[in-house]
């Protein structure tokens, strides 16, 4: 989402007091699960109210064992490099433990960033034949060999089904990270049921599927087919509902489930048995200045989200209960996921409900109401 857009819910977010996170809160060692670092506040809507030790729980009472949730959030890093102004994705590295690869939005260079546990800039890996028309998410996933792969997607569509298709681009994760250009396999998509807007891209490591939810007030979840053609078009077919403005999602690293984040929280999905989407219930999310990305830590015990914006950092989640999974992913299953029935399911309810609060209903309401007021300007000029 490009900055002029998120102009409208900026001013929301000021009309309503919501407070940003601190852009002088300290920067930690590499993160992992222990990692401990300070706080930052937790998300607007939440009590805060003292943890068992003493700490603030952003999600308010205190989570019992093994309840799903979130334990206090803490800066993991911070994104410094000038070149990186609007990170609107993150994806954890599969071969450079500590590594996360990000991408600027709309507008910007055919460039990948492999950012280091301290926020320092590793590597740009340069898409020979690429374009950035509105690049919204990146996940790791598998070339045609098997071997680590990353993908980014040039899905943004702010005029809501302006673009007949949308571009997902696929490059072979570097044994070794140097500044470099490679070339990347282009595969184009269309949606079953018309273009739209999205700004996420998720991959199941166990089938190398790949999945987009839509960035609208009802929300869609796609799939993609489970062998991707270079050739023609591959259409992605509606299979159930997503949250309502969803900015990013990511699969656990165990591929037993996944979260897609919005502006105001998160909804964790598990996978059924039959590789289908099952239950979901929401998780609480810091505040942010426009909170565009999410991923796993490798370990899957937590979450990094981050922001667009020059020098934001990039936080990181502790999962609790069941939603802190395991890191590593079954052997790939070759049937791939299929669909479940037609109809409504538990996703199309969304999660703005258990997400907030007057002032997160109002911000989004406000915030929509924005967007669909500049989609009408800019059809109309």
């Amino acid at each position: 989402m490009n900055r002029v857009t998120a102009s409208v819910p900026a001013l929301a977010v000021a009309a309503c007091a919501l407070w940003p996170i601190p852009a002088t809160a300290a920067l930690s060692r590499p993160f992992t699960a222990a990692s401990s670092v300070p706080a930052v506040p937790s998300a607007p809507g939440s009590s805060g109210a003292p943890g068992p030790s003493g700490t603030s729980n952003p999600s308010g009472p205190s989570n019992p064992s093994g309840t799903p949730g979130t334990a206090r959030p803490r800066v993991a890093f911070k994104i410094v490099d000038e070149r990186i102004t609007e990170s609107s994705g993150l994806a954890a590295s599969t071969a450079h433990p500590g590594v996360v690869y990000t991408h600027n939005d709309s507008g910007g260079t055919a460039q990948i960033f492999a950012i280091g546990p301290d926020g320092g800039v590793r590597a740009v890996l340069t898409l020979a034949g690429a374009r950035n028309r509105d690049w919204e998410a990146i996940a790791m996933g598998r070339d045609d060999h098997g071997r680590p792969a990353i993908f980014v997607a040039d899905i943004g569509d702010n005029l809501g089904g302006a673009w007949p298709f949308v571009t997902i681009y696929r490059i072979t994760e570097p044994t070794v990270l140097r500044d470099r250009t490679v070339e990347a396999t282009a595969f184009r998509f269309r949606y079953s049921d018309g273009p739209r807007n999205a700004e996420t891209m998720m991959i199941d490591p166990r089938t190398n599927r790949l999945y987009i939810a839509s960035k609208l007030m009802s929300g869609a979840l796609y799939e993609a087919p489970a062998k991707l053609s270079t050739s023609g078009y591959n259409t992605l077919r509606r299979i159930g509902g997503a949250p309502p403005i969803a900015t990013d999602g990511a699969f656990a690293p165990d591929g037993n489930g996944f979260v897609i984040r919005t502006y105001f929280g998160a909804r964790v999905y598990r996978m059924k048995p039959d590789g289908t989407p099952g239950d979901s219930h929401s998780i609480p999310l810091p505040s942010q200045e426009q909170g565009e990305s999410v991923t796993y830590t490798p370990d899957g015990s937590s979450l990094l989200v981050g922001s667009e914006g020059r020098a934001q950092p990039v936080l990181q989640v502790p999962l609790t209960g069941a939603d802190a999974v395991g890191g590593t992913a079954p052997p790939p299953d070759p049937r791939g996921l299929t669909s479940p029935p037609a109809g409504k399911d538990d996703h199309d309810e969304g999660h703005l409900r258990h997400t907030g609060g007057r002032r997160v209903a109002l911000l989004l309401v406000l915030g929509i109401a924005g967007l669909v007021g500049y989609g009408l300007v800019r059809r109309r000029s």
